[in-house]
Order: C-alpha cells, then structure tokens, then sequence
C-alpha cells in the first residue's frame, strides 16, 4: 500500500502556535471522521450523525470548524499543546497525524500498523517588535490558514484509497472506536522540534509585515 503524504507549512508568531495547530488538525480529522457505526448483524450497520462546531480564534483573525466532540478535542489539545511547550520562541518544529490500519499478525507477534496517509505541518515561530505587527501578523496568518483550509479539502476530495468499510468484526482495525459520539479513523500525532529559525523565514516574516505597513 502506497502511503499518502501531504506538507502544510505554516509561520506564526508564539501565542497563535497552539490555534493554528488546532485549526489546521481539527479540520482533517473533521473530514477523516464519520459517525459511531452502529451493527444491526454482520454486513449490516448505520453510521450516525457528526455535530460540528464553529470555533473562533483568539490570536487569530480565523474561525474553523471542527467535530463537536469534547472528548476528541482534549485529546488533540493534548498532543498541541506538548508540540507548544517544545517549542521555543523562535522554533522550528513539525506536528504530524499519520492515519493507518490494523494488520492482524499471529501469535506471538503484535498487530501490524500500516499508515495509509500522513500530514506533517511544519512551523516556523517568529518573534514581532510591538502591536502594531502583531496586529498585522494576526490578520496574514488567519489568511494563510484560510488557504491551507482549502487545501486540505481540495487533497481530501481527490478520489484516492481510503481503508474499505469493515466488517463489525474488523472494525477497530480501522477506526478509533473508543469515543463515545465519533468515530475517526485510527490516528497518532507526533511532532520533533529542529534547530532555530532560520533567518529566511524570519525575513520573509518581516518584509511581509513592513510591506503592509507601507500601504
């Protein structure tokens, strides 16, 4: 099975790293959820219904949508905010969410993990001299995410393998079923932090902002 992988960058400033990580996953695993499946006999089931809700950033001039699921959300949050606590204020790093399936294996041997698609978003935190960037900051990276947004959505339309529909009996092979009010496929994020930010990003970072400060 070939593996599907996708890159996001994206350059923010310390404060929007934990939103934009959020903004950016929830609308993934919005699109690589269903509902609980709900087994009548075997080969028979109904999928129920996925509530979603808008969520407004505080840093950021954004709102994105995500599974109204309490329980989902902590455990992103979680992963998130470990990821923000690695990273310095002029970090580098890279927090992905790899989606696979369970492969049964005979005894002894564990479950095989086979990943069928990856994103890996990669973030570049820049430090800004007073307000008045902040403020333009806030504005240019709630518009990069808008972008990414649709992105996301253009690569998740695209007719491409998904895991097939499982059997009541396989079904934890291929969706993470211990939430009680959604069901995502099988999922694990992991992040690294690299070296310092290269000057490049900050650069660019800044001639962004002094170009709209120009206007």
């Amino acid at each position: 099975m070939n593996c599907r992988s996708e890159v996001l960058e994206v350059t923010v400033e310390a404060r929007q790293v934990e939103e934009a990580m959020l903004a950016l996953l929830h609308t993934i695993l919005l699109h690589r959820s269903t509902g609980k499946f709900h087994y009548k006999k075997e080969g028979t089931y109904s999928i129920g219904t996925v509530g979603t809700q808008d969520i407004d950033c505080d840093f950021i001039d954004f709102t994105f949508v995500r599974v109204s699921s309490e329980e989902l959300d902590r455990v992103i949050r979680k992963a998130v905010s470990e990821f923000k606590d690695a990273l310095s204020s002029d970090g580098m790093g890279q927090i992905s969410l790899e989606f696979y399936q369970k492969k049964k294996s005979r005894w002894p041997f564990s479950d095989e993990c086979i990943p069928w698609e990856v994103w890996s978003i990669k973030v570049s935190v820049v430090n800004l001299a007073n307000e008045q960037e902040r403020q333009i900051c806030r504005e240019k990276v709630g518009e990069k995410l808008g972008e990414k947004v649709i992105n996301v959505v253009e690569v998740i339309n695209r007719h491409e393998y998904l895991p097939k529909m499982p059997t009541q009996s396989e079904v934890d092979n291929v969706f993470d079923t211990s939430l009680k009010d959604v069901q995502p496929y099988l999922y694990k994020i992991t992040y690294q932090i690299t070296d310092s930010l290269g000057t490049s990003v900050s650069t660019t970072m800044r001639r962004l902002i002094k170009d709209t400060l120009a206007l």
